[in-house]
């Protein structure tokens, strides 16, 4: 298996919009094509049940 030792970007279409999902160490980040800001979600989160929480708390607080 290939270690994630840096950081692996990637286009994924949604909707008919362009999205960056970044995939590093600490965890993934999607966000639309040309902006900074999007969904971050760590890993340590994903794996003990907080993603949909943690998820929730970034949406309630987004601009």
């Amino acid at each position: 298996m290939t270690p994630l030792d840096r950081p692996l970007r990637r286009e994924v279409e949604i909707d008919g919009k362009p999205y960056t999902l970044i995939l590093d160490p600490e965890g993934l980040k999607l966000n639309a094509k040309g902006h900074r800001k999007g969904l971050a979600l760590s890993w340590t989160d994903l794996v003990s049940g907080d993603a949909a929480l943690a998820v929730a708390l970034q949406a309630s607080t987004a601009d």
